[in-house]
C-alpha cells in the first residue's frame, strides 16, 4: 500500500487512516462522494486528488467550513455544507444528490478542535467548559452545573465508562455550590483530586471529557441516524467507510453493518448453528470482516489514531435498498 499519510498532511491535521480509506474507497471519475465530516478537508482532497471526480463535504463547524474554502479554491468539484451529519439525508436532497458512489465518516474530534482551547474540548489547555461542535445550543458547563447527581453519573458512566461516575458527580455537585464550572482546567483539577491514577495511565479526566462531549453534541443518536441515511443513499456498488475510535461508536457502527449485511445473531440460544445466518434480503456485503487498525507508523506520527478502528460496507449491485431499523 503507498505511503500516502504525511503528503495529506494539512497544517497538522492528520486524516486517521487515510491510506486505508482510500484503497477501500477507490474513487472513480465522475462519481460523487461525500465526506460527512470534513474537519480538517483530509479526506476529501484525499479522493479529489485520486480521479476526477466531485465531493460534497459536510460539517457543522462553521469554522470548518470557512477553513475548507481555501481547499475549494485548488479543487472547484468540492462543495461544502454546514450542517450536522444526522441530516445527511435532508442536505443531500435538498442539493439534489440522489445517490452516491461512496460515504466517508471521521467520528472523531477534528485536531483543530482539540488545538483550540476557547473551544473547550481538551483539558490540556485551560479555556471555557464549552464542547459544542457547533457553537450553538448548551455547553458542557451547562450540564455540569445544572444536571442532577444522579443525571451528571448517569452520563460520565454511559458515555464514558467512567467507574468513578458517582464519585465525580458528587464532588462537582459539593463544588459547585461554592464556584460554578467555567473551565476545563477547574473540572480536570477536580476529576485529578478524585480519580485514583497511575504513572504512565491515561489522564484521569479522558473519560469524563469524552462522556460529556457525546452528551453534549448527542452524537451517539447522531451516529445512528448518518448511518441509516448513509445506508439508503448508496447507489449499487457504493461504499460505506466509517472509523470509529471508542467502543461506544464501534458498537454501533458493527450493529448497523451486521444488519445490512444479514450477519444477525439469532434470538434463539437453542439453535448455534444460525447465530450468524444470513438473510434473504442482504443489500450489503462487509469489505472488512474485522475492523482494520492503524500502522505503527501511523500510530508513531499521530498518537490519537491509536484507538482508531475503521468499518466498510458495500451495497450489492441490482438490489433494492431497505432501511436498517
Amino acid at each position: 500500500m503507498a505511503d500516502n499519510y504525511s503528503a495529506i498532511d494539512i497544517n497538522g491535521h492528520f486524516p486517521v487512516m487515510l491510506n486505508e480509506v482510500i484503497d477501500l474507497l477507490q474513487p472513480k471519475s465522475e462519481a460523487v462522494y461525500i465526506d460527512a465530516t470534513f474537519g480538517g478537508g483530509g479526506y476529501s482532497k484525499a479522493i479529489l486528488s485520486a480521479a476526477n471526480c466531485n465531493v460534497w463535504g459536510i460539517d457543522r463547524d462553521p469554522d470548518a467550513i470557512r477553513r475548507g474554502q481555501k481547499i475549494v479554491d485548488d479543487y472547484p468539484t468540492l462543495r461544502l455544507l454546514q450542517g450536522d451529519f444526522a441530516q445527511l439525508e435532508t442536505l443531500a436532497h435538498e442539493n439534489n444528490i440522489q445517490s452516491l458512489d461512496g460515504i466517508v465518516l471521521d467520528l472523531g474530534v477534528s485536531s483543530f478542535q482539540l488545538e483550540e482551547a476557547e473551544r473547550g474540548f481538551s483539558f490540556r489547555f485551560d479555556g471555557p467548559l464549552d464542547m459544542r461542535m457547533s457553537k450553538s445550543g448548551k455547553t458542557a458547563a451547562d450540564l455540569v452545573n445544572q444536571l442532577s447527581e444522579t443525571e451528571l453519573a448517569d452520563i460520565l458512566w454511559y458515555y464514558g465508562e467512567e467507574r468513578f461516575s458517582r464519585r465525580i458527580a458528587r464532588a462537582i455537585i459539593q463544588d459547585r455550590l461554592e464556584k460554578p464550572f467555567e473551565t476545563t482546567q477547574q473540572l480536570a483539577n477536580l476529576i485529578k483530586r478524585i480519580v485514583p491514577s497511575k504513572k504512565n495511565e491515561i489522564n484521569p479526566a479522558t473519560r469524563s471529557f469524552q462522556a460529556l462531549r457525546i452528551a453534549v453534541n448527542d452524537e451517539l443518536t447522531q451516529i445512528r441516524q448518518v448511518l441509516t441515511s448513509a445506508l439508503s443513499l448508496l447507489k449499487p456498488d457504493g461504499k460505506l467507510i466509517v472509523v470509529s475510535f471508542h467502543s461506544l461508536e464501534d458498537r454501533i457502527v458493527k450493529e448497523i453493518m451486521n444488519q445490512a449485511t444479514g450477519n444477525i445473531a439469532s434470538p434463539s440460544r437453542h439453535h448455534p448453528q444460525s447465530l450468524h445466518q444470513k438473510s434473504e434480503l442482504i443489500k450489503f456485503e462487509a469489505l472488512t470482516h474485522k475492523p482494520l487498525r492503524p500502522s505503527k507508523h501511523e500510530v508513531l506520527l499521530n498518537p490519537r489514531s491509536r484507538s482508531a478502528k475503521l468499518r466498510a460496507i458495500k451495497r450489492l449491485a441490482g438490489q433494492k435498498i431497505r432501511s436498517i431499523s
